[in-house]
């Protein structure tokens, strides 16, 4: 009797176990089904703007090529997505390329359409509110709230060497061309310490939650790299921070 039993009980819990791993699996595959639908939705958004926006203005034409570079590197994610991180990595690129499209609609000045869901790499980035110029080794660059002829180049907000750079429109994409240049990167922190450090009485950027840590974090790195680019920075005042290399 006592063996019945325990082999009845066996079969029970081999029986609840079969029955979790399916329940655990069918839910994994409704999440992951759920996510790429949700990634496949904004990406499919996404390739609409770009196939009907339209523009000469420069500010439209460069907020075009940014929208369309998301799309190219979402549709690639998207091929290749196999876990839920990978959809949503593929859904934040596309969501990216949106802010760029709508960019490019105001820069048009129609409607810029409904609000998209908040960018994960933007947040407590802020976003800029007055127009700012400022010099930096023999070079001026300005930013500002509305996209014009000399601020063509639009930035969703993000971060540059741990320091917060607020959404707006740039004259030059110094995040980008500092990356790619040997002493750009100090090159690049002094830009982001001229543009918005909260030294200044009227720094021109909406304040955001996290901003003001994101920008203490960031000025370990910067003074890191002080010591380490010191004698690279006198290089930074040459040509490369033309557009024509975006």
């Amino acid at each position: 009797m006592e063996i019945l039993l325990v082999a009845i009980l066996v079969v029970l819990l081999v029986g609840a176990f079969v029955w979790w791993r399916r329940e655990s699996a069918a839910r994994e595959a409704r999440s992951l089904a759920d996510v790429r639908a949700d990634a496949q939705r904004w990406y499919e958004r996404l390739g609409g703007q770009v196939m009907n926006l339209h523009g000469d203005h420069p500010a439209v034409r460069q907020a075009l090529v940014d929208a369309g570079e998301r799309y190219n590197a979402a549709g690639s994610q998207l091929e290749q997505a196999r876990t839920v991180q990978q959809y949503r990595l593929a859904r934040e690129t596309a969501l990216e390329g949106l802010t760029y499209a709508r960019a490019a609609r105001v820069a048009l000045g129609i409607d810029p359409g409904p609000e998209l869901p908040p960018l994960a790499a933007a947040q407590g980035a802020g976003e800029l509110t007055r127009e700012r110029q400022v010099d930096v080794q023999g070079q001026t660059f300005k930013a500002g709230p509305q996209p014009g002829r000399d601020t063509p180049y639009y930035y969703p907000g993000g971060r540059f060497q741990g320091r917060p750079v607020p959404a707006g429109w740039y004259s030059t994409p110094w995040w980008k061309t500092a990356l790619g240049a040997g002493a750009g990167v100090v090159g690049g922190l002094l830009i982001a310490d001229a543009l918005f450090s909260p030294a200044f009485a009227d720094p021109g950027y909406g304040y955001a939650a996290g901003y003001e840590e994101g920008f203490g974090d960031g000025a370990d790195h910067g003074d890191q790299g002080g010591d380490v680019g010191g004698d690279q920075a006198g290089d930074f005042g040459g040509g490369d921070f033309g557009g024509g290399d975006f």
